[in-house]
């Protein structure tokens, strides 16, 4: 049976106020998808452009290289094409260039097909103060939820 496979941007979601999320797929070679398979990857630093071309890359997703891939192996920070409709291209080339959000993927996971996805999310950056309240939120949260496990 086959392991899920997770990998999460932690920071995303703390340093961007959310507003759209999209299940894009992504185009990958051979032992990238094996790579992918074995959680060797990460998305902490990377974010979503479009070409000229209307298309859209994720840039700096480091996938490692695959243990056992010889010479076939693939650079580890190359730029990733993600599937998406052409309406869903157009509306969020328009909101990127137009409103000046930006995308960021949120997480990379296998489906049940077995083919590797993306979720990624429209969003707009969080002043100081903003990640301030995030902080205090937290905290607080924590804080109740160390409480009420004390009193029940």
């Amino acid at each position: 049976m086959q392991k899920t496979v997770n990998i999460k941007n932690k920071r995303a979601k703390f340093e961007f106020e959310i507003l759209d999320t999209y299940t894009a797929g992504i185009v990958l070679t051979g032992t990238e998808i094996k790579s992918i398979r074995d959680s060797k990857a990460s998305i902490a630093e990377s974010f979503c452009e479009f070409n000229d071309r209307g298309e859209l890359f994720v840039i700096n997703m480091t996938i490692q290289e695959y243990v056992y891939g010889n010479y076939y192996n693939h650079k580890p920070k190359a730029e990733r094409k993600l599937l998406l409709n052409k309406k869903e291209l157009k509306k969020l080339q328009k909101d990127v260039t137009v409103k000046g959000l930006t995308i960021v993927p949120l997480r990379v996971f296998i489906n049940e097909k077995g083919y590797a996805k993306m979720d990624i999310a429209l969003a707009k950056g969080k002043k100081l103060y903003d990640k301030r309240d995030t902080i205090k939120d937290r905290d607080n949260k924590r804080n109740l939820d160390r409480i009420k496990k004390i009193y029940k």
